[in-house]
């Protein structure tokens, strides 16, 4: 909705996005893509926290304590389908990634549900180096099935410096991008 993408785009110092249910991003402000760079390299769109978890081998760089995310992913998912085991998209999810990967596989026979709403994340940028971000996910009440996840960091830590100097890459890349697409015009 026009209300949420716009309080995205209000929200400049703090990385933020729009998830649903199959962990698929489906909105993001420019410091949460500047955040989830990585994520974005791959050419599959939407881009999704559990296929980058489990299918791309620069996760395990990317989340510093990858054995809790990729536990906290396949909760979200397990709760997901509890919520409704009728969703052909998330099925189809969850047989692609127990058919690509044998960490998913285990995890998902565990059955393990997990509501992740809140905590701290601590991520190896590629950029900026190691983030330890605080997180809370909110819920859409108007639009059933999507969260917004959005990131802080500790005032005056190393974190939040690493955060501003990601918000000034992203800037850099966002006026590199628009440089070239004029020079294709």
């Amino acid at each position: 909705r026009p209300s949420v993408r716009a309080m995205l785009d209000a929200m400049n110092g703090a990385p933020a996005l729009v998830r649903n249910d199959r962990l698929d991003i489906l909105a993001v402000n420019a410091l949460g893509r500047a955040l989830y760079s990585e994520l974005y390299r791959d050419p599959v769109r939407p881009a999704n926290h559990a296929r980058f978890a489990f299918l791309d081998p620069r996760a395990k760089d990317f989340w510093v304590s990858w054995e809790r995310a990729a536990d906290d992913t396949v909760g979200v998912l397990r709760a997901s389908a509890g919520r409704d085991p009728y969703d052909r998209a998330l099925s189809d999810l969850v047989g692609e990634l127990s058919t690509r990967s044998e960490e998913f596989r285990t995890r998902w026979a565990a059955h393990n549900v997990h509501l992740h709403r809140g905590g701290v994340k601590l991520i190896q940028h590629p950029v900026v180096g190691r983030l330890e971000l605080m997180y809370d996910t909110l819920e859409l009440p108007a639009d059933t099935g999507l969260t917004m996840l959005v990131y802080t960091a500790e005032p005056g830590s190393p974190s939040a410096d690493a955060l501003a100097m990601l918000a000034s890459w992203a800037a850099t890349q966002d006026l590199a991008a628009e440089v070239g697409s004029r020079a294709d015009e």
